[in-house]
């Protein structure tokens, strides 16, 4: 990229190193900003610094917040035995937009991944476990259905059965709309082991 004046070629590398952002597209975001009028790339700065600065995670679930505890977990109308356990905070809004489930959440910030060397103290198992009490009738694990999630589960599900609490997983399988000769093996016993009676 020696094109490029330093500038620009500092501001693509920084769009690069978001989450699936490819040098390409990074050059295009940052064309994109230097064309933009110099206020609108001055209100995104500032939004980004504002964003940084007041968002902290909440006490109690772990989801982005202002306030804390968060807008969910102060609100009197929710569920507060039930805990749906999600790998991160845009699980919740993914789980929010179905409006099927009226309960609390509990973020982790991550999976278990040998791999990776991410282990049960790398996330936020331990503050799952403090949460327990004879109030939590039901906890939900809606990690991800990968080799990572899958293994989270299992972890979580062994650690809490001991506390006689009622510990479900999210069903998972084809998806609406998907044609079973996509779909793969693990997919097809998973929409089996999740079937229900109709």
């Amino acid at each position: 990229m020696d094109f490029y004046p330093v500038a620009i070629e500092k501001l693509i590398e920084e769009f690069a190193k978001l989450p699936s952002i490819g040098q390409k597209t990074a050059q295009r975001l940052a064309l994109y900003v230097l064309n933009l009028p110099e206020d609108e790339v001055r209100e995104f700065s500032e939004a980004l610094v504002k964003a940084r600065g007041t968002i902290r995670y909440c006490s109690i679930c772990g989801n982005f917040t202002d306030k804390d505890p968060c807008a969910i977990c102060s609100n009197p109308n929710r569920e507060k035995d039930i805990i749906c356990v999600v790998e991160q905070p845009k699980d919740i809004m993914t789980m929010e937009k179905v409006k099927e489930y009226n309960g609390s959440y509990h973020v982790l910030h991550g999976n278990l991944s040998p791999m990776q060397g991410r282990g049960p103290q790398d996330i936020r198992i331990r503050e799952l476990v403090a949460r327990m009490s004879a109030d939590i009738k039901e906890v939900i694990i809606a990690t991800n259905p990968n080799i990572e999630g899958e293994a989270t589960a299992m972890y979580i599900s062994r650690i809490l059965k001991p506390l006689d609490i009622k510990v479900t997983r999210i069903a998972s399988g084809i998806p609406v709309g998907g044609d079973l000769e996509y779909a793969d093996e693990v997919t097809l016993s998973k929409a089996l082991e999740g079937r229900k009676e109709i």
